[in-house]
């Protein structure tokens, strides 16, 4: 595997598994967030996110994470594997609510610079309704665009544990 994707809802462990899936097989870790945002959590104008992501998804190799469904139809028929972190959204929830104390002071590193952790009605509202509204849309991009590209659908320690240890024996 030399191209994977991650998606699944804001708190459902997307930037560390990719940077551990990158880790482990040795391939470039791309965040999308790092992409889209501008300081102040400021999105970028027109068509400009599309064409940057055209140039990521067309190096020969990344573990690349970030929804950004707008995008789907670039990075799936690229990928080799579509990991879907789906874990259940109260779990989310209390992620979402833990990394905003745990990053108060310090930024993320897959966040831009000037874009500081924050929470609020609206990334809960997304996180909450990620499993009815988001999550089809994925699955139907996949349809769409990359019908043969394998999906495994992480829900827990166990999946992400088994994932990566299948990824250990390959590499």
């Amino acid at each position: 595997m030399r191209r994977i994707l991650v998606v699944g809802s804001s708190g459902a462990g997307k930037s560390t598994l990719a940077g551990e899936l990158a880790r482990r097989l040795d391939l470039p870790l791309i965040h999308l967030d790092r992409h889209y945002w501008r300081p102040g959590w400021t999105a970028p104008a027109g068509d400009e996110f599309r064409a940057r992501v055209a140039e990521l998804v067309a190096r020969p190799a990344w573990v690349m994470d970030g929804n950004y469904a707008s995008t789907l139809d670039l990075r799936l028929p690229r990928a080799e594997l579509l990991v879907l972190c789906d874990p259940h959204r109260l779990r989310c929830l209390v992620r979402v609510l833990r990394r905003r104390w745990a990053y108060r002071a310090e930024p993320r590193s897959d966040l831009p610079p000037g874009c500081p952790e924050r929470v609020d009605l609206d990334l809960l509202r997304y996180v909450w309704h990620y499993p009815v509204r988001s999550r089809p849309r994925v699955v139907a991009a996949v349809a769409a665009y990359a019908p043969t590209v394998p999906v495994r659908r992480v829900r827990g320690r166990r999946d992400v544990a088994r994932l990566l240890a299948e990824v250990s024996k390959q590499s």
